[in-house]
């Protein structure tokens, strides 16, 4: 059971800038503005969420050059702490994080592709999850018939939603005086009437947001048995992705807040729509719109490239059925783990609501990260003849500030909302039973 390597550079930097820039940057600007009710700190958060990840970026880049494999952070876990820390990783993709991330993007496909047309906030909640669901089933169908078409799918789109970003940000400042902008946008005094007071609960909070945004800067790790010269392609996808959405990301949120105040912020689900309205009026509306849906679909298109293949390495490790292992005979796609991929995420976007799904992801999913990443130290003491063509910089004291970040996102969440933080944690640690019963063997 093997998968070419198809992917080079260029295609490698569109799945980590496609895969990211899906509908965080779209959708989570109003609850960022809601917990973070001041303009320097609701910033101020974007940045940190962004030095944040790139500090991952710059960590997992050296896993992932030493560990070209597929199943990218599953590898990285099994070689840093064992069998039964990936197969958890493995359960909760299953159970809790793919679905939660492609129901969430096709949540927000969704939305905008119904605004476009011309529906707003009063359509019933069924009809954008159906809508939705149809989504995940078509990007799931255009994996299936091969990588390149899925890698082609999420590079058009990246291209399209950072040419789309780009120009909201240029016309922003080159029109906005005309619709009402302000630099006094970017100051708590500039708020007027507005509560600014921030506690360290809600900026945890917002942090949750803000990494739901900016997640997806090492998802190229999970097709890296795919990528031509990974040793080489990988970290430099990695890095210089995640450079590109740290910056979009801050011009974009300066951009919103130089149109819109925070207190208008907070009260527009779907920012960019309301923010080329107020500049070109129904015109930009329907552009920003149609750019959003292709940039979420595209997004969903390459989760579904890339999250299938945890799935792909737990079978061919036996830690899973291996029957998901199953290479199409035609396309060459591991078509069983796209389709369970695909059944999972419609079943949760026709139950859970948009910020459920993407506050269920983070926390699912980055306590696995700060693991992952600190198996680095491990790695480094136990193999130290593992071939490293890419080291951390700043190494220990750049992983070390991710794995931080990472415990204190878990803290903050188990003192905010310990009800929805101790059912997800409940679900994952339900898989050791499941492995030590079924899966576990020498």
């Amino acid at each position: 059971m093997q998968l070419s390597r198809r992917l080079g550079l260029w295609s490698a930097i569109g799945i980590v800038i496609g895969v990211t820039i899906g509908s965080g940057i779209f959708r989570t600007p109003a609850a960022i503005a809601t917990r973070v009710p001041d303009p320097a700190l609701m910033l101020a958060v974007w940045l940190l969420g962004g030095l944040i990840s790139l500090c991952g970026a710059l960590s997992v880049a050296e896993l992932a050059a030493s560990l070209p494999q597929t199943g990218g952070w599953y590898v990285y876990l099994r070689e840093g702490w064992g069998r039964l820390a990936a197969f958890l990783f493995g359960w909760s993709e299953l159970l809790l994080i793919r679905a939660s991330a492609a129901g969430a993007i096709a949540t927000v496909f969704a939305e905008y592709l119904l605004r476009s047309i011309g529906y707003g906030s009063g359509l019933p909640g069924a009809v954008t999850n159906y809508v939705a669901a149809g989504a995940i089933i078509a990007a799931a169908l255009i994996n299936v018939r091969g990588i390149r078409l899925g890698a082609l799918v999420a590079g058009i789109s990246t291209i399209g939603k950072f040419g789309a970003l780009t120009v909201l940000v240029v016309l922003s400042f080159v029109l906005g005086n005309g619709a009402g902008a302000s630099t006094a946008n970017f100051t708590a005094a500039g708020a007027t009437g507005w509560a600014s007071t921030v506690t360290a609960g809600n900026f945890g909070l917002a942090l949750i947001s803000v990494l739901w945004a900016y997640d997806g800067f090492a998802d190229i790790s999970f097709a890296a048995g795919e990528v031509t010269n990974p040793q080489r392609t990988l970290p430099r996808a990695i890095v210089a992705g995640t450079l590109a959405i740290v910056a979009i990301y801050l011009a974009a949120n300066l951009a919103y807040l130089y149109v819109t105040p925070v207190q208008g912020i907070a009260g527009s689900r779907l920012i960019a729509a309301d923010t080329m309205e107020r500049l070109l009026g129904r015109p930009g509306l329907t552009f920003v719109s149609i750019a959003v849906t292709v940039s979420a679909f595209g997004a969903l298109s390459a989760t579904m490239l890339v999250a299938p293949r945890v799935f792909f390495a737990m079978a061919d490790d036996r830690l899973f059925f291996t029957s998901v292992a199953a290479v199409h005979p035609r396309y060459g796609t591991p078509h069983v783990a796209i389709l369970l991929a695909m059944t999972l995420g419609v079943g949760f976007v026709l139950t859970r609501s948009f910020e459920q799904l993407a506050d269920t992801f983070v926390l699912s999913i980055w306590p696995f990260y700060g693991l992952a990443i600190a198996g680095l130290y491990r790695l480094r003491r136990a193999r130290p003849d593992l071939p490293r063509p890419y080291k951390v910089p700043g190494f220990p004291v750049v992983p070390a500030i991710f794995i931080a970040a990472v415990i204190y996102l878990v803290a903050n969440a188990l003192v905010t909302d310990p009800s929805w933080t101790s059912v997800t944690f409940a679900i994952v640690l339900a898989g050791i039973p499941v492995y030590y019963g079924v899966f576990r063997r020498p």
